[in-house]
């Protein structure tokens, strides 16, 4: 090519595949996703764990099958956090952050959390603070409905994207406040609904294995 340096075929595809890669990664993304299990932290648990998530809850508040105990089920050489909701009336299932109740992690350095899911009607995610566990009035943020599909969408952690609901209550603390003492992320939906988590990988943050 005259006047200019030859660049090799092989490195210009290298260059334009990375950034079309990039381009795929962003807040609020949404794509298609497999049923199989994979983990961005790393191995999994010895014993049942999702992205290294081994306790997620039935709490027993609301009509679910199951009614209370592990959602976790065997799925594809992986595993799954399958439950219903039944009845129009408020559900409620956790997922401890720390696999124990006592402990909490500081999230204020994550940009959000990568979450890979079904559910045939919308519902939300509260961001529950050790020091204010419980009670509704926390902040919150919706989950889509999937339309029963298995899709993978970020949820991000900017304070914008949390919001509250007067039905439940105004949280009497911050939002940046919640992220530093984080205990545990609660699921909850007033309307029937079928939900099946596959992944739960959260920015900068690495659960303990018990």
């Amino acid at each position: 090519m005259r006047g200019g340096s030859r660049v090799p075929f092989g490195r210009t595809l290298a260059v334009a595949v990375s950034v079309f890669l990039v381009s795929l990664v962003g807040a609020g993304a949404t794509a298609n996703a497999s049923g199989t299990q994979t983990s961005r932290h790393g191995c999994e648990c010895a014993t049942p764990s999702i992205d290294r998530l081994q306790q997620w809850l039935a709490s027993g508040e609301g009509t679910t099958v199951p009614a209370t105990g592990s959602l976790l089920v065997r799925e594809r050489g992986g595993y799954a956090a399958k439950v219903d909701f039944l009845n129009a009336e408020w559900h409620v299932i956790v997922v401890w952050l720390g696999n124990r109740f006592e402990a909490q992690a500081d999230l204020s350095k994550s940009a959000g959390f990568w979450m890979t899911y079904s559910a045939t009607d919308d519902l939300y995610v509260q961001l529950r603070p050790a020091s204010h566990w419980s009670g509704g009035d926390k902040w919150l943020t919706k989950v889509p409905s999937t339309g029963g599909k298995l899709v993978k969408r970020f949820f991000s952690f900017a304070p914008s994207a949390w919001t509250t609901l007067p039905e439940l209550g105004e949280p009497s603390y911050s939002f940046a406040s919640a992220l530093t003492e984080a205990r545990g992320l609660v699921f909850v939906g007033k309307t029937p609904n079928r939900l099946d988590f596959r992944g739960l990988a959260i920015d900068r943050y690495r659960p303990p294995c018990l």
